[in-house]
């Protein structure tokens, strides 16, 4: 059966890049303009090739010129859990398994050699892997660029998107870790390219062992080492960074059987919108006490469906830093996971983020001022959470997909004052306020600002600006992204226009007006908040520079 792929490569000598840290790379504004997304004067003279109708047996078709094919291989072999597997082989359970027929129906495009490769076009049942051998990771030279160029892919055995081998700028040395990386020179990059739209469904591969030692009656294995295991959707096994063109106006959407964007060392999103729907965690990078997790720019909106029963929206196995952009992440609903998480702390320095779940993870440090919403009982699904200010303007709307219990909040425009917290159309209230902290002492939970991370002088967080969530393309389609099974409670007809995927809509409303309950004066007396007795509310939120935690959040009771 013949597939189709349109896929246009374009080659291109990258700079030679030293290490981890090193501030030479190709940038964002390097690859992708709106008038030619993806391509630009400095790669006019690279080798180009259009492969169009790509078989099984890897015959290529109508290539005139067989030096450029090299770099590029076609075949059906595909990593996956095989089925019919005993205890020896593997931890992954019956859901995890795929027949050899299921994984030859897959057609698999290879990269082998260094370079930039725009990928465009529709692979229905495949992958794009990224190889360039065992030796990559010690070579400097062995860069890969993917710019997705217009791209539909779907893999239903294992990653649509991976990297195997390339060059890693990180080490995994826990001693030596810290927050503070740059990973200009990783071999693993990813451009979206402005005024495109990519989609990638994928699956993963469960744990798959090297070798096995068996306990003494051979009943069970007591060690192994690991030959694959690889959960997310778009997957690399090095250090990746993904940017967006000159506008940042491409999108990429993934929709993930288990996790959607993983690394197993660091992970630096610098530009692009992001829309992640996945069964387990969002984002994920897995190098435990070492991986770190930065944003730097660009528009993530992830929500974790609950499909395997748990998932965070970004769980960093070491650190998450998040410098710049708009995140607004779900954990899944029934589960006690968070919508950012980390293992070694998160840092807030900028940008907008909107993050709910029923679990909190500890903010340990950064130049943002935050505040945490604890709610007394469930926010359901689908309500409206607003913040205004003192003089009733709108700061904030959230409306989550999934129910949670605790909500972080951090805005560029969230200077300190007091503050007015709705639910749908119902004023809440607090019992209890933690403000003022800078980032220590929260709690028991953090530490000293870290060094480098002090407030400028003259900072004046009024004087900063939301970042832009840009516009979602007007033919995006998320509820495509669910194949054929649309979670209940699904309201496509809510996501027209510039509008986002439902639980994910602007902070302020698309047409500029104001909820009926701003304009009738309701919930602005008892300003200042003072000592709150055990059993009393407050409705009035003072938020202070620094962290904010609010506990006991629920209806505000008026007096009688």
């Amino acid at each position: 059966m013949k597939r189709l792929l349109s896929l246009l490569l374009t080659l291109t000598m990258l700079l030679t890049l030293a290490a981890c840290g090193g501030d030479t790379a190709p940038s964002a504004d390097q690859i992708g303009s709106s008038d030619s997304p993806g391509l630009t004067e400095w790669d006019m003279h690279a080798h180009s090739v259009d492969l169009t109708d790509l078989y099984p047996d890897a015959v290529f078709v109508e290539i005139s010129d067989a030096a450029d094919t090299a770099g590029i291989t076609v075949t059906n072999d595909i990593v996956y859990y095989e089925a019919g597997r005993d205890f020896t082989y593997g931890e992954g359970t019956a859901a995890d398994e795929h027949t050899a027929e299921e994984a030859a129906a897959h057609t698999v495009v290879t990269i082998t050699e260094p370079g930039t490769y725009v990928l465009s076009g529709k692979l229905e049942a495949g992958q794009i892997a990224v190889d360039l051998g065992e030796d990559a990771e010690e070579d400097p030279d062995a860069v890969v660029t993917l710019v997705l160029n217009g791209v539909d892919i779907t893999c239903t055995v294992a990653p649509a998107v991976i990297f195997y081998n390339v060059y890693e700028c990180g080490s995994t040395d826990s001693d030596s870790a810290t927050y503070e990386v740059n990973t200009a020179a990783a071999g693993a990059n990813v451009v979206i390219a402005d005024g495109t739209v990519n989609n990638v469904r994928g699956s993963y591969v469960a744990r798959i062992y090297k070798s096995v030692e068996l306990s003494e009656d051979g009943t069970e294995v007591i060690d192994s080492k690991k030959l694959h295991k690889y959960d997310g959707a778009f997957y690399s096994k090095m250090s990746m960074n993904i940017n967006g063109g000159t506008m940042g106006t491409g999108t990429l959407n993934i929709k993930a059987e288990n996790e959607g964007l993983d690394t197993e060392l660091h992970l630096t999103v610098n530009g692009g919108q992001i829309n992640i729907l996945s069964g387990n965690d969002g984002i994920n990078t897995n190098e435990d006490g070492v991986s770190v997790t930065t944003i730097n720019g660009g528009t993530l909106n992830i929500r974790c469906d609950g499909s395997t029963g748990e998932g965070d929206g970004i769980d960093s196995n070491g650190w998450l830093v998040i410098n710049d952009g708009a995140v607004y992440a779900q954990a899944c609903a029934t589960s006690g996971d968070a919508g950012i998480d980390s293992d070694l702390g998160i840092y807030i320095n900028g940008g907008a983020v909107m993050a709910s779940g029923n679990m909190l993870d500890v903010i340990a440090g950064g130049n943002a001022t935050y505040a945490v919403f604890e709610f007394a009982q469930p926010v359901e699904g689908g309500k409206s959470v607003d913040l205004t200010d003192a003089n009733g303007g709108l700061l904030m709307m959230y409306t989550a997909e999934n129910a949670y219990r605790y909500l972080i909040v951090s805005l560029n425009t969230m200077a300190a004052g007091d503050y007015t917290l709705w639910l749908d159309e119902v004023q809440m209230a607090h019992s209890g306020a933690m403000g003022g902290m800078g980032f220590g002492g929260r709690g028991g939970m953090g530490g000293e600002r870290p060094e480098g991370l002090e407030l400028p002088e003259d900072f004046d967080p009024s004087q900063m600006q939301i970042p832009d969530r840009g516009e979602m393309p007007e033919n995006f389609d998320f509820s495509q992204m669910r194949d054929e099974e649309i979670p209940e409670g699904f309201d496509p007809s809510q996501m027209d226009g510039l509008q986002r995927p439902e639980g994910m809509e602007g902070m302020i409303p698309p047409d500029g007006e104001m909820p009926q309950r701003f304009e009738n004066g309701m919930g602005f007396e008892g300003r200042g908040q003072g000592g709150i007795s055990e059993g009393e509310q407050s409705a009035v939120f003072t938020i202070a520079d620094g962290g904010n935690r609010f506990s006991g959040v629920s209806a505000y009771r008026t007096a009688e």
